[in-house]
């Protein structure tokens, strides 16, 4: 999933300054599983953002709504309506929703309340990690299911750095696995260690990054 972690409150109600009539929506997906912009998250902000506008003494409607994906352009019929009669929209979304949001609403003024992070998974509650940097060319299978792009601080493809100490990374030996610790350790247990003699050249980060935006097309389920 895609993991964000909310902007400062101050930050974000610096933007709104001015605004009349402001709508805060969430999104119902990966940031609500992260616990950044979903409907608990929306409410609170939104009280936040009452409390001050009381104590600033100023005048501010403020509504608010969740909805299933902002990243999806079915999902914005339910908000349609708050969204059109709102002078500016807060949203709660990933950086893609934001952006998104704003495409859907042209000439509607839309907020960030997040900053993204990256793609994750759940270690624990209250805990998300980096799994995936969505390279464009995934090696997964060279690795026993482990992301050297990811998970190796320096994105190192042939080995680790020799900087890891008692399986721990140098750049934050607290809380930080070495990658390659992981996938030695991996491959051990499959009995497959012989693939890491293989040399892997350079992350060919044309198929990510490069060449501006991505797209993909599917001729098969267009309609």
């Amino acid at each position: 999933m895609i993991t964000a972690v909310q902007k400062p409150f101050e930050e974000i109600y610096q933007n709104i300054k001015g605004i009349e009539k402001l709508l805060v929506l969430g999104c119902g997906s990966c940031v609500t599983v992260c616990m950044a912009g979903g409907e608990k998250e929306v409410e609170i902000l939104s009280s936040s953002i009452r409390l001050a506008n009381r104590q600033n003494g100023l005048s501010m409607e403020v509504a608010e709504g969740t909805i299933e994906r902002q990243c999806d352009r079915e999902f914005f019929d339910s908000a349609k309506k708050m969204i059109d009669e709102a002078d500016a929209v807060i949203s709660m979304a990933c950086g893609v929703g934001v952006q998104f949001l704003a495409e859907e609403f042209k000439g509607k003024v839309v907020f960030p309340a997040l900053n993204t992070k990256f793609y994750g998974a759940t270690d624990e509650q209250g805990v998300w990690s980096e799994r995936c940097a969505g390279c464009g060319d995934c090696k997964l299978t060279d690795f026993g299911g482990i992301c050297p792009v990811a998970r190796c601080s320096k994105s190192l493809m042939n080995g680790p750095c020799g900087g890891s100490s008692e399986g721990m990374c140098e750049v934050d030996p607290e809380t930080t696995p070495c990658g390659w610790q992981l996938i030695f350790d991996r491959m051990k247990e499959l009995g497959q260690l012989e693939k890491l003699e293989k040399t892997h050249p350079p992350v060919d980060w044309s198929s990510g990054r490069d060449g501006g935006p991505g797209r993909i097309i599917r001729e098969d389920v267009k309609l």
